[in-house]
Formats: C-alpha cells, structure tokens, sequence
C-alpha cells in the first residue's frame, strides 16, 4: 500500500462492496432506515475520492506515519503528559511533578506507574546512565494518603484487561456486523432515552464501578430498537467549563490530565492505546492544499490577525452556504473530478491575490473541494498522533464511555486541529438541520463525511466482513462527533477540579519558598506574610464581591452574594447602566464575567453560574467582565 498524506492510495482496487452490487433503493423513502441505504451513501463516497485521487496524484506530498520503537511510545507518551523530568530529561521543576502526581485519582496513577514501570525497564535494557527512578518512591506518597478511591474502590481492583481485544480487531466490530447485515445506526428520529453524564467523577474510576454487562451496550441488538439517548449535561452551580474558557497555562494541565485520565479509561477497559507520530518527508511550505493546518494558519494570521481557522476552510463552507443548505443531495453529490482539479489550481494560483472568481464555483464544487482540503492535510484532521485513539473509540462498550473518550480526546487535538473540527461540525449540523428539502439526515452525513476523515484507517486488503466493520466503526464514530457536539467541548469538573487543586498546592509552595527567602533577608515577617487581599478585605464587606468593568461606563461595582445570583445577573446589571445602543450590542456575547486568580488562572464563566457557590469554591478570585476572545 502507498501511503500519501498519510492515507491509503486509493488507486488499487477496493474489496470494499460496491454500490452497483446492492439491491436497489428508493431515495424517497425515510432517511433515516437502518438498512443499505446509509451504508450506499459511504461506498459512493469512496468511490468519488477514489476517482479525485487518480486525477489528484502527481500534486500530493507524502508523510510517513511511522510506530513507534519499544519504550519510546511510553517515553513519549510521559512527555505529553509533562512527566519526562522524573527521569532527569527535563529542566523543569521535578517538585512540579510531584504536585501533580498527588492530585490524580487511583486509576490514573496506575495508568502513570505502569508507564514509568515500562520505562524504567527499557532504559535498564539499554543502560541509560541517568537517573531511573523507583516507582515505589514515585507514588510514596499517593499509597500513605489515600487507602481508597471516593467511591471505597481499592487500587487492586482497577482492571487492566490488556488482552481482552488481543487478536479481536476484527471480531470487535460484530457488535455492529453480523451475518454481513448491517446494524450501524439508530433511527434519528426514534425517541431518545436521557440520561445525565456525569462529569464530576473521573470516567475511569465510573468504568471500574459499571457491571462488564451493562445494558448500555452499544448498537449490540439487532432488532434496531435501541436510541442514541439525549445525553445532558447535569447543572452544576459553579459553572460549566467549555474549551476556550481557561487560560493557556492551565489548559496545559488540562491537556495532560485528560491524556492520562483517557489512558486509564482504555486501561480499565482493555483496550491497547497506541499513538503514532507522523516523520515529515516533504511537506508544503504554503499554498492551501496539502498544506499543515498550522502553517496554513500562521500564513492566514499574518492576513487576518487574530484567525483561528484556515481562511480558505471558512471561505468553502460560505460559498456552500450561500447556495442554500435546502439543496438535495448536499455533500453526497460530487462535482466533476477534472473541474475539482481545476478549480484547486486556480485556487492555489489566486486565492490569496483576492483575485479567484467564486461565481465559478458550483455548489457541489464547494463541497468537493471542502472534502477535498480535509482528505489532503499531511496529516489527519483527527491528528497522526490520535487517529488510532478515536478509531478505538468503536470498541468501546457503552454509548456513554464512547463519549467519554472523545470529549478526552477532542481536548488532546492541537488547538488548529480542534478549532477547524469545530467548524466542520457547526457547519454539518446547519446541513442536517435542513434534512426535510436536502434529505441529508444526521446518518446520510456521517457516512458521506466518514471516509474523508478516517480513510487512513480503512485498510483496502481486508475481507468484505472485515471492511463493512471498518466502515460502520467510523461512521458511528462520526455520528457521536456531530450528534454530541456540545457536550464533547466541555471540560469535565473533575479535571477543573484537579488543575485548582494542583495551582493551590503550587502556591502554597511558593508562599513557604517566599517566607525562606523573605526570613533570610530579614525582613519584616508580619509586614509580608498578610494576605494579598488584605486591602480588599477591609474595603468589601462579608458576602459582598466587587466586580471590576474597565471597559464599561461603570467600571467598578460592589455585588451582594445571594443564594440564586448568577452570573447573568450581574452582567445585566452592569449593561443596564450603558446606553441602549452599547447594552444591545454587548447582550449578543461580546463581553463575559471572568473568574480571576485564585486556584485558577483564568476562567470565562457560562452565565448559569451561581456566584455564591462559585465563590466558595474559590474565594481569592477576582472579579471582571470583559471581553471574549475572537
């Protein structure tokens, strides 16, 4: 097999069954059938990118994903988590990692031990000189202060069935193939169970607690009378947490925790998570096909300051749009392979001179080539590192763990990578939401959108069996992705929670460093050990935060706590001292309350959350409202 931008060569010959070999069906029936219908749209689909891949091929760069040796994707995998200065390999603070480690839950310091266990042999095999630490030392410290998990469950009992799917890639999937009929996806419109996600609690300490037969198995019955339930997210008084909400320095520890957390969900759950890493051979250095989202980035920001997806991205989806999302067939029906090419040269030649004529481009020319700009990325838009990860996420055994596993892993994709995602979702589900004139269902989508995202992972060398199993996995993988959009970019508590108590215990460091320090220079001890917020203290009364707005007419303001304020209610309080014009423009998102310092470095909160509790959990903070980021 050939691999170009890390995807298959789609010139050989497909085992995959074609659609001229199913029985023939009727477009005017429901959408929303769990019969060939869905998967016909898939198989078309990969016909369509097999013949843009022949007529594309000469201009296609390559990248080699390459496995990793043995230790090194345990080594790597200790790096991403901001772990690597426990073997000495790092200039960081090791005491930094040592907080960190005393703030993770049983199942996710099992996932971290049999790394540094993994490690720890390796480099004995290939007598590394520096340090290797004892693993006993490590986690000194977690075994004398915790005796159990929240829940009483003891650290023996965390499973790590590592060969439960040893040998069953293939059989995995039988919970969606049997027999070769197809049970891949539910009816959309059959009503839907609810059911709260709890994300207070980590995901891999719930997986130890479920029963290995729960009744929440995914897709298992053939009888197709199971729904995708209406996953909610339950309220929580201090505020949900979304992506883009924190601030860089501690969605840095958000990432690593959520690394770790995802590691020992699969551990609990046996299932092997392996990352690859992607060796550049060549690679475009600008242009807008084939070209890394982060270099395409920095070459759009340099045009428009403050972007954060690919302006050609954005322009694709505008130009869809402006045809009408009511448009039958929309992102099923290709454009023709030999204008597709066309267009992609002249694009390549005039987008950026502002010069391309976009009354050129057909609707259907649009879509292509916005399926076209995904397929073509060096790497996947899933990440090279990741890809495997969401691919797993099939084998999972309940619908809430699948989507446990992608909201971890959507918070691991580089912020380019999420953001692009982001994008294309929004934009889909404007598509479905106009399923009634485009008879484009959330089904029909995700088996269009299926292969242009995941096709690296179709091997064409496979049994008919085994490929409709690759094919169902995937798109069911992005029909979560699209269905559950919403809940997947939110921050579970528990890791909000983790990242408080970890800058609380850093401060704490660096207030009893600074007491040393201060000591040694003699100074005054009483004059520098009150609190910062002395001044504050004694100028807001108990129960009382001031509110800071230097952006607004009233730039200051003393708020009484109650048990029902929420942050709403103080937004609103501040608008309505602006002029009408000003209030209705600032109403539509533009600016938010921020909680500041702290436990937290900074947090933009939702306007449901309720201040008194909030302000509990974290009574150092301060107070502003200002504006979002673009």
């Amino acid at each position: 097999m050939d691999r170009r931008h890390g995807h298959y060569n789609m010139n050989q010959e497909s085992t995959a069954p074609r659609a001229a070999e199913r029985p023939p069906f009727d477009r005017s029936s429901s959408q929303d059938s769990l019969d060939d219908l869905s998967m016909e749209d898939y198989w078309t689909e990969l016909e369509n990118i097999k013949k843009s891949s022949e007529s594309r091929q000469q201009d296609q760069e390559v990248v080699v994903v390459k496995e990793p040796d043995e230790g090194e994707l345990e080594e790597e995998w200790l790096k991403e988590a901001g772990l690597s200065n426990l073997f000495g390999e790092s200039v960081d603070d090791p005491q930094e990692s040592m907080v960190f480690l005393s703030t993770l839950t049983r199942t996710q310091a099992a996932a971290v031990q049999k790394r540094i266990e993994t490690v720890s042999q390796t480099l004995r095999k290939k007598n590394k000189q520096h340090h290797i630490p004892d693993v006993r030392d490590i986690f000194a410290q977690q075994k004398e202060s915790k005796e159990k998990t929240p829940d009483g469950t003891e650290l023996q009992s965390v499973r790590t069935n590592e060969n439960k799917y040893e040998g069953k890639d293939d059989q995995s999937s039988s919970l969606i193939v049997a027999n070769k009929d197809l049970v891949v996806l539910v009816p959309e419109d059959t009503p839907a169970s609810e059911a709260d996600i709890n994300l207070e609690v980590s995901f891999a300490e719930q997986a130890v607690d479920e029963e290995e037969n729960s009744k929440d198995k995914t897709w298992k019955n053939k009888g197709c009378d199971a729904s995708l339930p209406s996953f909610r997210l339950p309220k929580d008084k201090t505020g949900t947490t979304k992506i883009g909400d924190l601030a860089s320095q501690d969605m840095k520890k958000v990432r690593r925790l959520a690394l770790i957390e995802l590691t020992a969900l699969y551990d609990v759950l046996g299932i092997e998570l392996k990352q690859q890493k992607a060796v550049k051979i060549k690679t475009k250095d600008s242009g807008l096909f084939g070209v890394p989202l982060t270099t395409l980035l920095e070459q759009d920001q340099r045009k428009v300051p403050g972007t954060r997806i690919p302006l050609i991205f954005q322009k694709l989806i505008s130009r869809i749009e402006e045809g009408g999302l009511e448009t039958e067939g929309l992102l099923r029906i290709p454009g023709a392979a030999m204008r597709i090419k066309n267009l992609c040269q002249e694009l390549e030649a005039k987008f950026y001179e502002g010069t391309f004529n976009w009354e050129n481009v057909k609707q259907h020319d649009a879509a292509s080539l916005l399926k076209l700009f995904i397929r073509e990325l060096p790497q996947p838009l899933l990440s090279v590192e990741y890809l495997k990860a969401f691919q797993a996420v099939q084998n999972l055994s309940s619908k809430k763990q699948q989507l446990q596993a992608l909201n971890l892993l959507i918070i691991l994709l580089p912020d380019v990578n999420r953001d692009t995602l982001k994008a294309l979702l929004e934009f889909l589900q404007r598509v479905i939401d106009n399923k009634g004139e485009n008879k484009m269902t959330v089904l029909n989508v995700a088996m269009v959108m299926a292969p242009n995202l995941f096709m690296c992972q179709l091997g064409l060398k496979t049994s008919e069996q085994q490929e409709l199993a690759k094919a169902a996995g995937t798109a069911n993988i992005m029909l979560l992705l699209i269905k559950y959009q919403k809940l997947l970019w939110t921050i579970p508590k528990f890791i909000v929670n983790q990242v408080r108590k970890q800058n609380t215990e850093n401060q704490r460091k660096e207030r009893k460093a600074m007491k040393k320090l201060l000591k040694k220079m003699a100074y005054d001890r009483e004059k520098h050990e009150k609190p910062d917020k002395s001044t504050n203290d004694a100028d807001v009364p108990q129960g009382v935060i001031r509110v800071q707005a230097p952006h607004l007419s009233k730039v200051s303001m003393a708020i009484q706590l109650t048990e029902e304020l929420k942050a709403s209610d103080v937004l609103a309080r501040f608008l309505s001292q602006e002029s009408t014009g000003v209030a209705q423009t600032l109403k539509k998102g533009e600016v938010s309350l921020y909680e500041i310092g702290g436990n937290i470095g900074e947090r933009c909160l939702d306007d449901n959350t309720y201040m008194k509790d909030l302000y509990q959990l974290n009574p150092n903070a301060e107070w502003v409202i200002k504006s979002k980021p673009l």
